[in-house]
């Protein structure tokens, strides 16, 4: 499955849906896990967090066009 995380658009608003151990656990389980560039910054989980935890770094679209989003 594809499960997508975009960042938040509330103002202040420092939360991401997905932290990178969440995202270990996802894609040690199978899934495809894609995170809108930035999403993490407000909650001081750079890109290259994620990425080393194995998702992708993609644009708004992408990840809003996953099978399934994540949102706080």
């Amino acid at each position: 499955m594809h499960i997508g995380v975009p960042a938040e658009t509330r103002a202040h608003e420092t939360r991401v849906a997905a932290t990178p151990e969440t995202v270990r656990k996802y894609v040690t389980q199978g899934h495809r896990v894609t995170i809108q560039s930035g999403a993490g910054t407000g909650a001081s989980f750079p890109d290259e967090a994620f990425t080393a935890a194995g998702a992708e770094i993609v644009d708004a679209a992408t990840a809003f066009g996953a099978d399934l989003v994540l949102k706080v």
